[in-house]
């Protein structure tokens, strides 16, 4: 059994919240839907692999220290860090993706609809998931198409390879993202097909999406789709903007900026994004730290999955924030 088994990380995950969390077995029974005595035989197994000695010390107890910290300083209701070690960009957003779809596998048991955004991180996870359990779920594109070069990095794609691997059913939105103009805008989404996929997506029971970064520009799935150049990410940077969160950019507080850009903007609202139960951000890397920042400071996001470089930077980044204003 590997380190990135979902029974292995299950396991894990039990045994933090009994050791590392102090809950009772009775209140992790609850949590998980389960009985007090298989949370007993989970803990048994868990010492028999040595899952505890492993979370407890070395490399591990670092990354505990990172999730725990994450988890009491901002409004999430989990944290996932990956050691990143001595990985490259593309190998630490494989490892993210691998994390996040044996979390995901979890909190889609008696889900009904996974609304998913697209980026890199969201390919990943969609990759991992290959060999999920069938769920049978509804899976809807929170945002328009963008016309990748690369359609499995594109919303129809995906959405259908993802409905595909975990035996459910699609739900294209059946529009590019960006309007021309707000006028535009909201003519195509009076379209019923438009609007009635926009309407399921806002209802979804989990969101998936990626936090893309303001600089450097290759840091932004917008950039990448040619949706937006590199002035025009300057410009919002300009006016404060650190990160976006499906195409939606905010700045260093978490507030949303005030931009055309938005207006013409297909996909679920912003609104809707922080109502919605469950919405997990995917992102690593120490570049992405202002992003990661921000979309946490915003609320949008319930789970943060990333690693341990992005962790510390963003711990590092909100203590001196704190630290200034109180000396101001």
């Amino acid at each position: 059994m590997t380190t990135t088994d979902p029974y292995f990380l299950k396991l894990a995950r039990v045994a933090r919240m009994y050791y590392e969390q102090d809950l009772t077995q009775a209140e992790i029974a609850k949590s998980l839907g389960v009985s007090r005595s298989q949370i007993s035989r989970w803990l048994t197994e868990a010492r028999d692999l040595g899952i505890v000695e492993i979370r407890i010390r070395g490399l591990w107890s670092r990354v505990a220290e990172l999730q725990s910290r994450l988890e009491r300083r901002f409004p999430l209701k989990e944290a996932l860090v990956m050691d990143r070690g001595g990985l490259g960009y593309m190998q630490a957003v494989q490892g993210l993706g691998v994390l996040a779809a044996n979390r995901l596998a979890e909190l889609l048991e008696g889900r009904t609809t996974l609304g998913i955004a697209w980026s890199t991180g969201v390919y990943q996870v969609v990759s991992a998931l290959r060999s999920a359990r069938q769920k049978g779920v509804t899976v809807v594109q929170l945002m328009g198409t963008v016309g990748s070069v690369n359609p499995l990095l594109d919303g129809p794609d995906l959405t259908r390879w993802l409905a595909q691997t975990l035996s459910g059913r699609y739900r294209y939105l059946p529009a590019p993202l960006l309007a021309s103009t707000p006028e535009a805008r909201d003519a195509i989404v009076s379209a019923p097909a438009v609007r009635d996929a926009i309407a399921l997506a806002e209802r979804a029971d989990i969101a998936l999406v990626g936090i893309g970064a303001v600089s450097p520009p290759t840091m932004s799935s917008l950039f990448n789709a040619h949706l937006l150049s590199e002035d025009d990410l300057q410009a919002i940077a300009a006016r404060g903007g650190v990160g976006d969160v499906c195409g939606y950019f905010y700045d260093a507080e978490g507030r949303l900026l005030d931009l055309e850009l938005h207006r013409r903007l297909i996909g679920v609202s912003w609104e809707a994004l922080t109502r919605m139960p469950v919405v997990m951000g995917v992102a690593g890397g120490r570049r992405k730290a202002p992003a990661i920042l921000g979309a946490l400071r915003s609320g949008v996001i319930d789970y943060l999955v990333t690693d341990s470089d992005a962790a510390e930077l963003v711990l590092e980044m909100d203590a001196a924030h704190r630290e200034g204003k109180n000396h101001g």
